[in-house]
Protein backbone atom coordinates (compact mmCIF):
# COMPACT_ATOMS: atom_id res chain seq x y z
CA UNK A 1 0.00 0.00 0.00
CA UNK A 2 1.42 2.95 -0.73
CA UNK A 3 1.98 6.16 1.47
CA UNK A 4 -1.14 8.27 0.10
CA UNK A 5 -3.41 5.65 0.63
CA UNK A 6 -2.66 4.63 4.17
CA UNK A 7 -3.02 8.58 4.68
CA UNK A 8 -6.34 7.86 3.18
CA UNK A 9 -7.55 5.57 4.65
CA UNK A 10 -6.82 6.60 8.27
CA UNK A 11 -9.56 8.59 8.29
CA UNK A 12 -13.34 8.68 6.98
CA UNK A 13 -12.77 12.19 6.25
CA UNK A 14 -10.17 14.43 6.09
CA UNK A 15 -11.31 18.13 7.29
CA UNK A 16 -10.20 20.75 4.70
CA UNK A 17 -9.07 23.97 7.08
CA UNK A 18 -8.68 27.27 6.17
CA UNK A 19 -6.80 29.02 8.95
CA UNK A 20 -7.11 32.84 9.65
CA UNK A 21 -5.25 33.05 12.57
CA UNK A 22 -2.22 30.40 13.45
CA UNK A 23 -2.77 30.89 17.02
CA UNK A 24 -6.05 29.13 16.86
CA UNK A 25 -4.78 25.95 14.98
CA UNK A 26 -2.87 24.23 17.75
CA UNK A 27 -6.17 23.72 19.71
CA UNK A 28 -8.38 23.11 16.14
CA UNK A 29 -6.02 19.74 15.73
CA UNK A 30 -5.91 18.49 19.27
CA UNK A 31 -9.99 18.54 18.65
CA UNK A 32 -10.07 17.12 15.57
CA UNK A 33 -7.40 14.48 16.74
CA UNK A 34 -9.22 13.95 19.66
CA UNK A 35 -12.20 13.41 17.74
CA UNK A 36 -10.74 10.88 15.72
CA UNK A 37 -9.72 13.12 12.55
CA UNK A 38 -5.89 12.38 12.57
CA UNK A 39 -5.34 13.81 8.94
CA UNK A 40 -5.41 17.41 8.19
CA UNK A 41 -5.07 19.30 5.13
CA UNK A 42 -4.42 22.99 5.73
CA UNK A 43 -5.46 25.09 2.63
CA UNK A 44 -2.85 27.80 1.14
CA UNK A 45 -5.64 30.13 1.03
CA UNK A 46 -4.77 32.32 3.76
CA UNK A 47 -1.16 34.23 4.93
CA UNK A 48 -1.19 31.83 8.32
CA UNK A 49 -1.30 28.41 6.53
CA UNK A 50 2.11 27.87 7.23
CA UNK A 51 2.48 28.82 10.85
CA UNK A 52 -0.54 27.00 10.71
CA UNK A 53 1.10 23.80 9.69
CA UNK A 54 3.67 24.44 11.85
CA UNK A 55 1.51 24.89 15.08
CA UNK A 56 -0.27 21.81 14.07
CA UNK A 57 2.89 19.63 13.35
CA UNK A 58 3.08 19.89 17.40
CA UNK A 59 0.12 17.87 17.86
CA UNK A 60 0.16 14.04 19.09
CA UNK A 61 -1.05 12.03 16.57
CA UNK A 62 -1.92 14.22 13.57
CA UNK A 63 -0.55 14.00 10.00
CA UNK A 64 -0.85 17.66 8.86
CA UNK A 65 -0.74 18.38 4.97
CA UNK A 66 -1.06 21.17 3.06
CA UNK A 67 -4.30 21.86 0.59
CA UNK A 68 -4.45 24.22 -2.65
CA UNK A 69 -0.98 23.96 -3.66
CA UNK A 70 -0.70 25.22 -7.17
CA UNK A 71 3.17 25.51 -8.07
CA UNK A 72 6.42 24.50 -7.39
CA UNK A 73 7.13 27.94 -5.15
CA UNK A 74 3.80 27.31 -2.72
CA UNK A 75 5.40 23.37 -2.62
CA UNK A 76 8.84 24.36 -1.49
CA UNK A 77 7.18 26.95 1.14
CA UNK A 78 5.23 24.00 2.51
CA UNK A 79 8.03 21.59 2.80
CA UNK A 80 9.64 23.93 4.94
CA UNK A 81 7.05 24.48 7.19
CA UNK A 82 6.47 20.69 7.05
CA UNK A 83 3.80 19.56 5.32
CA UNK A 84 3.68 15.70 5.67
CA UNK A 85 1.23 15.50 1.99
CA UNK A 86 0.03 17.60 -0.27
CA UNK A 87 -3.51 18.23 -2.32
CA UNK A 88 -3.29 20.02 -5.24
CA UNK A 89 -6.67 21.62 -7.08
CA UNK A 90 -5.52 20.38 -10.45
CA UNK A 91 -2.57 18.24 -11.99
CA UNK A 92 -0.42 20.16 -14.03
CA UNK A 93 2.87 18.65 -15.38
CA UNK A 94 5.31 21.10 -13.96
CA UNK A 95 3.48 20.55 -10.31
CA UNK A 96 2.85 16.83 -11.03
CA UNK A 97 7.04 15.97 -11.59
CA UNK A 98 8.19 18.53 -8.79
CA UNK A 99 6.23 16.78 -6.45
CA UNK A 100 6.53 13.35 -7.23
CA UNK A 101 10.21 13.50 -8.09
CA UNK A 102 10.51 14.11 -4.21
CA UNK A 103 8.92 11.27 -2.95
CA UNK A 104 6.45 13.46 -0.78
CA UNK A 105 2.62 11.72 -0.67
CA UNK A 106 0.66 13.63 -3.36
CA UNK A 107 -3.13 14.01 -3.65
CA UNK A 108 -3.79 15.76 -6.79
CA UNK A 109 -7.17 16.65 -8.15
CA UNK A 110 -9.25 15.70 -11.23
CA UNK A 111 -12.23 16.29 -12.52
CA UNK A 112 -11.94 14.22 -15.84
CA UNK A 113 -10.43 11.43 -17.95
CA UNK A 114 -7.91 13.38 -19.53
CA UNK A 115 -7.30 14.61 -15.59
CA UNK A 116 -6.68 10.74 -14.41
CA UNK A 117 -4.63 9.90 -17.57
CA UNK A 118 -1.86 12.80 -16.60
CA UNK A 119 -1.30 11.48 -13.46
CA UNK A 120 -0.98 7.82 -14.54
CA UNK A 121 1.21 8.85 -16.64
CA UNK A 122 3.18 10.51 -13.45
CA UNK A 123 2.74 6.99 -12.10
CA UNK A 124 0.13 8.15 -9.38
CA UNK A 125 -3.02 6.48 -8.89
CA UNK A 126 -4.76 8.21 -5.93
CA UNK A 127 -6.82 11.32 -6.68
CA UNK A 128 -8.83 14.20 -4.92
CA UNK A 129 -11.90 14.40 -7.38
CA UNK A 130 -13.14 18.29 -7.07
CA UNK A 131 -14.99 19.76 -7.11
CA UNK A 132 -16.90 16.53 -6.60
CA UNK A 133 -20.80 17.78 -6.39
CA UNK A 134 -20.78 20.52 -9.28
CA UNK A 135 -18.19 18.25 -11.30
CA UNK A 136 -21.50 15.89 -11.31
CA UNK A 137 -21.31 14.71 -7.88
CA UNK A 138 -21.15 10.39 -7.43
CA UNK A 139 -22.87 9.40 -10.88
CA UNK A 140 -19.79 11.36 -12.51
CA UNK A 141 -17.45 9.71 -10.32
CA UNK A 142 -19.08 6.34 -11.10
CA UNK A 143 -18.53 6.63 -14.61
CA UNK A 144 -15.02 8.01 -14.42
CA UNK A 145 -13.84 5.74 -11.85
CA UNK A 146 -14.80 2.84 -14.29
CA UNK A 147 -12.30 2.73 -17.06
CA UNK A 148 -9.70 3.68 -14.46
CA UNK A 149 -10.25 1.00 -12.26
CA UNK A 150 -6.66 0.91 -10.17
CA UNK A 151 -8.03 4.48 -9.08
CA UNK A 152 -8.89 5.58 -5.73
CA UNK A 153 -10.14 8.63 -4.96
CA UNK A 154 -11.26 11.24 -2.15
CA UNK A 155 -13.97 13.34 -3.18
CA UNK A 156 -13.58 16.86 -2.23
CA UNK A 157 -16.46 19.94 -2.56
CA UNK A 158 -19.53 20.70 -1.70
CA UNK A 159 -19.91 16.96 0.38
CA UNK A 160 -21.56 17.43 3.52
CA UNK A 161 -22.35 14.81 6.52
CA UNK A 162 -25.57 14.10 5.21
CA UNK A 163 -24.34 12.99 1.41
CA UNK A 164 -20.53 11.46 2.87
CA UNK A 165 -22.10 7.88 3.86
CA UNK A 166 -23.21 7.61 0.41
CA UNK A 167 -19.34 8.99 -1.03
CA UNK A 168 -17.77 6.76 1.40
CA UNK A 169 -20.21 3.64 -0.19
CA UNK A 170 -18.75 3.70 -2.98
CA UNK A 171 -15.60 1.61 -3.21
CA UNK A 172 -12.96 3.53 -4.68
CA UNK A 173 -13.82 5.97 -2.47
CA UNK A 174 -11.07 5.66 0.65
CA UNK A 175 -12.24 9.16 2.20
CA UNK A 176 -13.87 12.70 1.80
CA UNK A 177 -12.49 16.36 1.57
CA UNK A 178 -15.28 18.36 3.67
CA UNK A 179 -15.09 21.45 5.72
CA UNK A 180 -18.42 20.84 7.47
CA UNK A 181 -16.31 19.60 10.44
CA UNK A 182 -15.49 22.85 11.27
CA UNK A 183 -17.66 25.23 10.84
CA UNK A 184 -17.54 28.98 11.29
CA UNK A 185 -18.04 30.10 15.11
CA UNK A 186 -17.81 26.63 16.36
CA UNK A 187 -16.19 26.21 20.11
CA UNK A 188 -13.38 23.53 20.01
CA UNK A 189 -15.69 21.23 21.96
CA UNK A 190 -18.53 21.30 19.07
CA UNK A 191 -15.44 20.56 16.52
CA UNK A 192 -14.58 17.79 18.43
CA UNK A 193 -18.19 16.24 18.66
CA UNK A 194 -18.53 16.80 14.85
CA UNK A 195 -14.84 14.87 14.30
CA UNK A 196 -16.12 12.36 15.98
CA UNK A 197 -19.19 11.73 14.16
CA UNK A 198 -17.32 12.27 11.18
CA UNK A 199 -14.81 9.99 12.12
CA UNK A 200 -17.94 7.27 12.68
CA UNK A 201 -19.56 7.27 8.99
CA UNK A 202 -16.68 4.28 7.88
Amino acid sequence: MSEIETIMRTSAVIPVLVIEDAATARPLAEALVAGGLRVLEVTMRTAAALDAIREMKQVPGAIVGAGTVVNADQFEQVMKAGAEFIVSPGLTERLGEAITGSGVPFLPGVATAGDVMRGLDLGLQHFKFFPAETSGGLKALKALAAPFYQCKFCPTGGITAATAPEWLAFDPVLCVGGSWVTPKGASMAEVETLAKEAAGLR
